[in-house]
Order: structure tokens, then sequence, then C-alpha cells
């Protein structure tokens, strides 16, 4: 046995250790904060755990409900069938975040309403979370994760809607967890954000990016091309710069990670020019695709570039969940170096009207989005 080694693994930087240290920093702590975040961690652990065996335990396939995306929709979107590990994944966050005793209420994209914690339970956070997104893509292995953020009910009262419904630059925490060829939590509290990779062997998250700093430009763009003919003209403009620059430069590449599409048999109403091609022929409805988040900007975060999910003729809202995933991910993006735009407004400054309303996003290197954002200005100087 090398006890030299064993005695040098001893000496990591985890996730508990580091919260603990920037605890250390403000005496007035009560560890409130700390203890939350533990709790989230946990269940991140269990989450991870829980995908790895999916096949086995047979978690994969559909728990034959409806989940709330298909009553808050309108005709622009759409709803989306529950994923077995979906309902464990958001049993697993609600019951860890309400056993913390630090929570008042939780907001999760599974859930139609708010859940407000019983009193005896109750903390001073507000903890709002996607418990499994992309989890359409756990039959064919690619990158799923676990979004979050938190807020912080300032006075002592009985918590309410209100509480949550908060402009994104009130959060005091957001991350997510990625659940890939290793499990890595991307954590910021507002002063950087760090990365940390689960190692099996200890069962401990251990730093192994910090202070992620996102490129102040980047080489490749996110965004599903499917909606092309459906984009308003930056978006079109931005994308054509993007394979076509005018200055010279080299093309950005694509990178899109997409949660697999619906198949209709060519009988189900195929074009005719579809149909025509033989009966083996798949007709694939582009409306209800989307992407996988976590995994899409995981990777702009440590490589640059933008990741998109622009406003279109059929979604002029937006399809993103403004409190679970465009908040958490802004926030991330912001401490890292980037920005996040929705198209018309930086997305941190949006005020959320219901707990599940829905924004396009532009997220990523400082330059692209400054891009972007001038290619707005000039669309609304010409209106």
């Amino acid at each position: 046995m090398d006890h030299a080694a064993d005695a040098h693994r001893t000496d990591l930087m985890t996730i508990t250790r580091f919260v603990l240290n920037e605890q250390s920093k403000y005496p007035e702590s009560r560890g409130d904060f700390t203890i939350l975040l533990n709790h989230i961690v946990l269940g991140c652990k269990f989450v991870c755990s829980s995908v790895n065996k999916a096949g086995l335990a047979k978690l994969i396939g559909l728990a034959g409900e409806i989940n709330i995306q298909a009553s808050t929709c309108s005709n622009e979107c759409f709803g989306e069938e529950q994923k077995k590990l979906d309902v464990l994944s958001n049993e697993v966050f609600v019951k860890a975040l309400v056993s913390s005793g630090r929570t008042c209420i939780l907001v999760s994209e599974e859930d139609e309403d708010a859940i407000i914690v019983e009193p005896s339970k109750r903390g001073r956070y507000c903890v709002v979370f996607d418990p499994l997104d992309g989890s359409s893509n756990i039959d064919c292995g690619v990158s799923i994760g676990t979004i979050f953020g938190i807020y912080m009910v300032k006075d002592d009262h009985e918590p309410t809607l209100a509480d949550v419904l908060q402009p994104g630059k009130q959060m005091v925490a957001a991350g997510y967890c990625m659940y890939g060829s290793s499990c890595t939590l991307v954590l910021s509290t507002g002063k950087g954000v760090n990365g940390f990779t689960l190692d099996p062997s200890l069962g401990e998250f251990i730093l192994t990016h910090p202070d992620i700093r996102i490129p102040k430009k980047g080489k490749i763009y996110s965004v599903n091309e499917g909606n092309a003919k459906n984009w308003d003209g930056p978006t079109a403009k931005y994308v054509e710069n993007c394979k076509f620059p005018k200055d010279g430069s080299p093309s950005k590449s694509l990178r899109y990670i997409g949660r697999k599409r619906k198949q209709l048999p060519f009988l189900q109403k195929v074009p005719p020019r579809v149909a025509a091609m033989g009966p083996l022929t798949w007709f694939y409805d582009n409306d209800i695709m989307m992407n996988s988040m976590v995994a899409d900007v995981h990777r702009t975060l440590l490589y640059g570039g933008t990741f998109m999910y622009p406003a279109d003729k059929k979604s002029p809202s937006g399809k993103l969940r403004v409190l679970y995933e465009v908040f958490p991910m802004s926030f991330l993006m912001e401490n890292a170096g980037g920005q996040a735009f929705t198209g018309k407004q930086r997305a941190l400054d949006l005020v959320p009207t219901k707990i599940h309303d829905r924004s396009p996003i532009f997220l990523g290197s400082y330059d692209d989005i400054e891009e972007i954002k001038a290619l707005y200005a000039a669309e609304g100087k010409k209106e």
C-alpha cells in the first residue's frame, strides 16, 4: 500500500471544505447556507447514482404522466411526458431540500404549484430547480443535469410567491450538476464560478475547475438550426455571420446537443413529397426539439462562444423557463465574465410574473453577446 499517496489524497479541496472556507469569511454567518448547499450536493449524488444505473434499474421509460409544461403552455409550446427518472429526481430534491430545514419555498419544473414548506421545517431560502434537464437523452447516454438557483428571504414573514418572483440578479447562488462521463457540479455564490468533479472512490466532489472564466470571444455557437425559418432578423444575421464572417476570420463551429425528436411513421400526416420516398421514411417534427441545456452551457462556459435559444414565430416568448433555467445559467455566465441577453434586455433584470414563465436567451462570451446586442439595437432603429 502506498501510504504516502493515500495521505496526499486527504489534502483535497472538497466542496464541503470549499463552502466552509467561504463561510469563515463572514463572521456573522450562522451556517444555514452551508447546510442548504450540503443537502443540494447530497441530492446530486443520489441522482448521479440513479442515472448511472438507470438501465439496470429500469428507470428509463415513461412514467405515464405529463408534467406541468403541458398545462402552462399555449399553442406555441408543448407538453412533456415525464420520464421515470424525472419523477424520482424531483422527489429526491424536494425531500433533500425540505429536510435541510433551511428552505421556505421550492419551485420545480415538475410541479404545477410552488411548494410551501411547513412552518416547523422552514428556513429563509427559496430554491428554484429543474431536477433533471434533458432527460429525454437518458436512453442514448447524452449528458443531462440538474439546474438550481437560490434566493434568500430577508424579512421574517409568511412565505409567498413574491419571494421567488424576483429578478435573477437577486439570487444569492446558482449552479448545475452535469451527469455524463463524469459528474461535475458548477457553483457560483456571486463571486466567481468554480467546478467540482465527483470522485466515486471517495464519494466527494473535488475542486477541479477553480475560478472558471469564459473566454472573451469564442469559436463555437450552439443553437437548434431546425428552427431557422422562424427566427427573427438579428438571430438569423448572427448565425449567418458565424458561418460566413465578413472580416476574414475563420467560421465558428456549430455544436448542439439536442433532445431526441419524436418520430412519426410515414402514414401519419407526412408530406406527400416525403411519403413518396418510401415506406421506411420517418418524419421528424422539429417543433418538439429541445436541447440538453446543461451540456451545451457547460461546454460554452469552458470553451467560450454562444448558447442561443431565441424566440421565433411559433414561440415568441421563448421556450426556456425563466426561474430555473434562464436565471441560474445567466447568473453563472455573468459571474464567469460572460453575458446573458434576452433579445431585449439583460436576462438577470427580467421580472417573472408566474413561476413557469418562459423567455428567449442568448448567453456566452462577452464579445459574442455584444455582437448580438448590436444586431438587435440596429433592428430596433429600423423600426
